[in-house]
């Protein structure tokens, strides 16, 4: 009887429950797993040379497939470091962000490839193409349904677009992608003395004499030849006069006269009407 009793009880230790033996299996595989016994799970690139790496990558890329695209570019990059697929794929990666509307992750990727390639036969368009990223910098979905002027917008990308061109036209003037940033930089130029035009007339509106004064004379001082010059002048005017500063003032008005003689601002403070400036 004792002996039915302990064959009994062996046969129970010996055949687990089904519950019991599915969370034993699982524990079994998990910890083979982590001991690099079980075998990975192969990716469809696995095998893939350099050339092979890069023409796909290529292949997904003109099809406008850029997430498979950056995929494949990372992972030519991580498996041939040293080659010469490398740092193409490297310039071919910011691109890709680019068309993607990733410019936070082409302008890093233009960033990276400049300082790990400074003398690179390329590197002109690693600086054009960080200029593009910021320069289209927009304000997402909002921004495209209103069309908001750039001078209306954050000027911070608008700054850092005008230095990637800047640089790219002063280190190499010679670039098939000089005339572009050229004239990028113009209209940024302008569009930066809007935005300060833009603050200026905000602070005019809301009586802050002094400030608007202040982002009217960063006009003259930092884009001396924008179009936005003549509007620059005209606020100040109105702002020394509402300051009670009629000499700083007059100056402004001389000098607004001389340099826009046909200007509908060079009239002057009209004290005994609607002012010019009260479409404001």
């Amino acid at each position: 009887m004792l002996m039915q009793r302990l064959t009994g009880f062996t046969a129970r230790l010996r055949m687990p429950a089904p519950q019991a033996l599915g969370t034993i299996l699982l524990a079994t595989a998990l910890t083979l797993g982590g001991c690099g016994i079980l075998p990975e799970v192969k990716e469809e690139s696995d095998g893939w040379s350099a050339q092979k790496l890069y023409s796909e990558a290529r292949d997904e890329l003109n099809s406008g497939n850029y997430a498979r695209a950056v995929k494949l570019f990372e992972t030519l990059e991580s498996r041939y470091p040293f080659g010469r697929y490398a740092q193409q794929a490297q310039l071919e990666v910011a691109y890709a962000y680019y068309k993607d509307s990733e410019p936070v992750s082409a302008i890093a990727a233009c960033d990276r490839f400049i300082k790990l390639h400074p003398n690179h036969p390329n590197v002109d368009y690693a600086y054009y193409l960080k200029g593009l990223a910021n320069f289209n910098d927009d304000l997402g979905l909002l921004g495209k349904l209103v069309d908001q002027d750039l001078s209306e917008r954050d000027p911070r990308a608008a700054r850092d677009a005008f230095l990637s061109f800047k640089e790219l036209v002063t280190r190499f003037p010679d670039s098939k992608y000089a005339p572009d940033s050229t004239a990028r930089m113009k209209y940024l130029v302008n569009a930066l003395a809007s935005n300060e035009i833009h603050v200026a007339k905000y602070y005019l509106k809301r009586e802050a004499y002094v400030a608007a004064a202040n982002r009217a004379k960063e006009v003259l001082k930092s884009y001396p030849e924008a179009p936005a010059l003549e509007e620059a002048l005209a606020i100040m005017v109105v702002s020394y006069d509402k300051l009670k500063l009629p000499q700083l003032r007059d100056d402004a008005q001389r000098v607004l006269a001389l340099n826009f003689p046909n200007s509908p601002y060079a009239k002057g403070v009209n004290t005994e009407g609607k002012a010019w400036y009260q479409f404001w």
